[in-house]
């Protein structure tokens, strides 16, 4: 049985002929009493401090949860703007490259058009040539015939 101090102190022995002297087991009792109280004493204030502590470690330990939470938030945020970085990043690529061939596109069309425009101006110019010699030719007959006629 677990005495508590005031069973210590209520505890009353039978007196005999031969025995103990009353005072000197008092004295005891009350030391006992004493220090059982202290250690009644110490060991709430104990628990008290182990249940303050412990309401330290959990809170410690929601922190620790929050601030892990936050740091797998921070790195799935870190990857969703890494990967929108990226694929900003292939899209202005591909609309670079549609232009750049949209681009090449109308210069070859300008290429193919001037070429074109080219063959035609050397075309008339052939043509102009050819009516031009046949002009001259023809006006050399003219002349040549004129002083032929003039001679005779």
């Amino acid at each position: 049985m677990n005495y508590t101090p005031n069973d210590l102190q209520n505890i009353v022995f039978k007196k005999k002929v031969m025995g103990y002297s009353e005072d000197m087991v008092n004295e005891v009792l009350d030391k006992i009493i004493e220090d059982y109280s202290s250690y009644i004493h110490e060991n709430i204030e104990l628990k008290d401090r182990v249940s303050v502590l412990n309401e330290g470690i959990q809170h410690y330990k929601t922190i620790e949860e929050s601030l892990q939470n936050t740091l797998l938030v921070a790195q799935q945020t870190g990857e969703d703007i890494k990967k929108n970085a990226y694929q900003k990043a292939e899209n202005i690529i591909k609309e670079a490259e549609l232009k750049a061939q949209k681009i090449i596109n109308e210069a070859n069309d300008e290429v193919v058009k001037i070429r074109y425009e080219y063959e035609e101006i050397k075309k008339k110019l052939h043509i102009f040539k050819s009516k031009a010699e046949t002009l001259l030719m023809s006006q050399l007959e003219v002349l040549k015939q004129m002083f032929n006629e003039e001679e005779t």
